[in-house]
């Protein structure tokens, strides 16, 4: 169904570019203006390299590279200029445009925040990555949920970034509210490789939801990025993927909202979105309706807890080089220091 990786583009294709973009390494802000300029002119290449092109996704990291630095002198704001050349670079090449940004935030750590850019220049969707990559990751852990959009050609769109993906919560999410392709940007090394295939794949089957998922790749010099950019049918099936690991390449398939709401409405056996709060509906009218799972009550009453949680040793980022927080989360910086 990629159409020749959209080469042949149906009348109701979306086509998708995922860039596997080289790992930089980011120190200064000299860093950051020539790594705003190297994406720039990839959003110029993913344009002459298909014209039929909908949307190209940038993984998580792609200006700050892996370095975890907080540093204030490189991180961006949405009204700074990293941001403002990624809308005139849609804008100039009539394209969508899905980037990645460090933002700084006065009131504590920064956030790991995405950007949805429209053809026109505007920004159309801004995610703040709910569950950073503890305890690796300093990032404040998001507050804004997982916005749901009207992208290319009406297609319901959602952004999630990197370890949001490990969690079924999230991809549920983001279908739950509508989503018919949810992009994962992400800037995992080798270890993750298996997980992040069989998460991307669980995450569009238990959805009916496309997915198209990205990694960075290659080497800063420390770090090795594994590119592995995958999208994956509502079936649960890739329908094109990145396999050799080169750097800046562009994987791309077209894909089909229009078949993922057929399914949806359609579908009996495994319509597993639906039938999750219509259980046994076969047996009694309409299906069972309650909510029979003891974490989601705790979780949203503050009482989640797991029956080994004392036996747990990792609770901070103090084994990665981070300070013990001394916030809770919602407190500022100032409030925490009074």
């Amino acid at each position: 169904m990629s159409g020749l990786g959209g080469l042949n583009k149906s009348p109701e294709g979306v086509v998708i570019g995922l860039v596997q973009l080289k790992l930089p390494l980011i120190k200064t802000p000299m860093d950051i203006a020539i790594q705003t300029a190297r994406i720039v002119e990839m959003v110029g290449k993913a344009r002459r390299n298909l014209s039929t092109m909908d949307l190209v996704v940038f993984p998580e990291y792609a200006l700050h590279g892996l370095s975890m630095d907080t540093n204030p002198a490189i991180l961006c704001t949405l009204d700074g200029p990293e941001v403002g050349a990624f809308k005139k670079a849609c804008r100039d090449n009539a394209i969508w445009g899905c980037f990645s940004i460090m933002e700084a935030n006065p009131g504590g750590n920064p956030y790991n925040s995405g950007l949805i850019i429209d053809d026109k220049g505007e920004l159309k969707l801004y995610y703040r990555k709910l569950h950073p990559w503890v305890p690796v990751e300093p990032w404040e852990p998001g507050d804004l949920g997982v916005p749901v959009i009207d992208g290319p050609k009406g297609a319901k769109l959602s952004l999630i970034i990197c370890h949001d993906g490990m969690f079924p919560e999230m991809a549920r999410e983001a279908a739950y509210k509508g989503a018919e392709i949810m992009l994962r940007t992400a800037g995992y090394t080798a270890p993750i490789r298996q997980a992040w295939r069989f998460t991307n794949q669980s995450n569009s089957f238990c959805n009916l939801m496309v997915t198209a998922n990205v990694c960075m790749c290659g080497s800063d010099g420390t770090f090795d990025s594994m590119g592995e950019a995958m999208i994956v049918n509502f079936d649960g099936s890739i329908i094109a993927e990145g396999v050799t690991g080169r750097a800046d390449e562009i994987i791309t398939a077209e894909v089909r909202p229009d078949l993922v709401r057929e399914a949806r409405a359609n579908w009996g056996v495994e319509n597993n979105i639906y039938q999750l709060a219509h259980r046994g509906f076969t047996a009694v009218d309409g299906g069972a309706q309650d909510a029979p799972y003891s974490y989601m009550h705790d979780l949203v009453n503050g009482r989640y807890r797991l029956p080994w949680e004392d036996t747990i040793t990792v609770k901070d980022g103090i084994s990665s080089g981070f300070d013990k927080p001394q916030r809770r989360f919602g407190d500022k910086f100032s409030e925490a220091a009074e």
